[in-house]
């Protein structure tokens, strides 16, 4: 299984430690767990099948450990696959664009978030999702124009969680590990 913390170590705002993280998974009772880069990422093995119930288990462990209520993204390395093997062709190809990989988080789904979000400028970025995963691209050079780049602040922005198309790669090749 993959978690993937939402807001924490961002701008010196819910700063957590990545050892301490590993070890309030591994007191929760998660085994064989591996944090990735300091961004809230954990891949970790877990006796339980259910997202929503491991999702709420992450999400207690954190709130105890470090009294702070995050939200977590929990997706398994086959579903992490799924997606990243229907991602578009444009999706981590151009080194002069920004790739990013939005994870949606439940309820919330893919379309209403983009919903949300409206109607992309198609000048500037370029969109599509696949199940909970949204791809997202634009060129470094005009990134401020586009309508996903004014996610943050909306109210869509607290229902997804982002990682850039490298780290979603190397999430899935750990979590394959």
């Amino acid at each position: 299984m993959i978690a993937l913390l939402r807001g924490v170590n961002v701008g010196g705002n819910n700063a957590i430690a990545m050892p301490e993280l590993k070890s309030a998974f591994e007191k929760s009772g998660f085994q064989r767990v591996r944090t990735y880069i300091n961004s809230g990422n954990v891949i970790f093995e877990s006796g339980c099948e259910d997202e929503g119930a491991i999702r709420e288990a992450c999400e207690a462990a954190i709130a105890c450990a470090f009294g702070l209520p995050v939200p977590v993204a929990v997706l398994s390395a086959e579903a992490l696959a799924d997606a990243l093997a229907h991602a578009p062709a444009w999706w981590g190809a151009d080194a002069e664009s920004k790739h990013n990989a939005i994870f949606v988080m439940p309820p919330a789904t893919a379309e209403s978030v983009a919903g949300e979000v409206g109607a992309i400028k198609p000048e500037y970025e370029s969109v599509a999702s696949h199940g909970r995963v949204i791809f997202w691209s634009a060129p470094l050079k005009t990134f401020s124009r586009t309508r996903w780049s004014k996610i943050v602040g909306t109210p869509a922005y607290s229902r997804v969680t982002i990682r850039n198309a490298n780290t979603a790669k190397k999430l899935l090749e750990l979590a394959r590990g």
